[in-house]
């Protein structure tokens, strides 16, 4: 028996929670509680900021990493809305749109505005219009709100497509983004490196990832949840249904809101809403949380970065490698994806985020069964 505690213990060490001990509160409640997570968060942040900014492509920047970054934000905001407070939403297109015109119209109005407050401005200008749209939230939910949201999707849509005003009454109705610097380098514009470009974009996400987390630890997440779980009962015991739908809509909206801005400003710099923000971005945004896991900060981060990584992999591995028609692994994609999420809603419905813990779990016990 100590022969096998001792193989054990050499075996899978460097996952054990001996030798974490806690002296507060504080320290017991912090996001990463035992040492190896705190070490690995610490190293992920090292390698993105630290490392691959001097390492960074202009291929890897517009094909993997700056969408991952900006699509990351939009599930957050997104995982907010739907796995955190349970109010399903199908206008993420739409509040992207809102956000990457209120950065369009901030940049031709105000060329002394910095990015860093304009991108906020955007944010927050979104969450107002999110405000609106979640009105109906407090008298229908489930199918009808989907509905409902479904109706902001097409109407702002329309909206941007019809008055002139908002794209400054260009002929072909396309946007495009001034240049803008930070720190004396270009962050938006055709003179922005990619690694400026990334950086920029990770930080949006590294301060937005931690605030979300901490909100949704918090007394404002755990009314969100109350609300997801049963509404009446949590009604009940005194949680305000009005405040805490809308809050959800207002936070949310602000994230989705930042990444349309980022994707217009930095990633796509021109855009017609139509194509870049039609009803196929708001479905986009809906299979990352339902892949990645409703509920859960990292199964954001891990849809974003499957339904990133799917079509560069498939495109590598049907066209380049075996000779496939483009179309065809296109709609290849769409199989693997219409699968995997059945698969997820049947099998296992908070996603890749609870296999993730399923593993780790299992990590910390081996080699004793579960």
């Amino acid at each position: 028996m100590g022969v096998m505690l001792r193989k054990g213990r050499g075996a899978a060490m460097f996952y054990r929670e001996a030798g974490d001990f806690k002296t507060s509160y504080t320290a017991d409640n912090q996001t990463f509680p035992i040492r190896f997570d705190r070490y690995r968060y610490y190293i992920v942040l090292a390698i993105g900021a630290g490392i691959i900014p001097f390492v960074i492509t202009d291929y890897w920047a517009s094909a993997i990493l700056i969408p991952f970054v900006i699509y990351a934000i939009a599930a957050i905001g997104l995982n907010i809305l739907t796995g955190y407070c349970g109010q399903v939403s199908l206008g993420t297109g739409g509040f992207m749109a809102v956000g990457a015109y209120t950065s369009y119209k901030l940049m031709t109005a105000f060329p002394g505005l910095d990015m860093i407050t304009i991108t906020l401005l955007s944010g927050a200008m979104t969450a107002m219009v999110g405000l609106a749209f979640g009105l109906p939230s407090l008298r229908i939910k489930g199918f009808y709100l989907a509905v409902a949201t479904l109706a902001a999707q097409f109407f702002l849509v329309w909206v941007f497509n019809k008055v002139p005003w908002f794209y400054n009454y260009s002929a072909s109705g396309q946007i495009n983004a001034p240049e803008r610097l930070i720190l004396g380098q270009a962050v938006t514009g055709p003179n922005a490196e990619a690694w400026a470009k990334y950086l920029f974009c990770l930080l949006f996400l590294f301060v937005l990832a931690w605030v979300a987390r901490n909100l949704t630890r918090g007394a404002m997440g755990r009314q969100w949840m109350a609300i997801r779980d049963m509404d009446i009962a949590a009604e009940i015991i005194g949680v305000n249904p009005l405040k805490a739908k809308l809050s959800a809509f207002a936070v949310s909206s602000f994230y989705v809101g930042i990444s349309g801005a980022l994707l217009f400003t930095v990633y796509l710099g021109a855009v017609e809403v139509g194509e870049a923000y039609g009803i196929q971005k708001s479905f986009l945004v809906l299979f990352m949380i339902i892949i990645g896991g409703l509920g859960s900060i990292f199964g954001s981060f891990a849809g974003a970065a499957f339904m990133v990584l799917l079509p560069v992999a498939l495109k590598v591995l049907l066209v380049d490698t075996m000779g496939w028609d483009t179309a065809l692994a296109t709609h290849f994609q769409f199989v693997i994806v219409g699968f995997l999420i059945m698969f997820f809603l049947i099998v296992e419905p908070h996603g890749l985020a609870r296999l993730w813990a399923l593993m780790k779990e299992k990590l910390r016990l081996w080699p004793f069964p579960h």
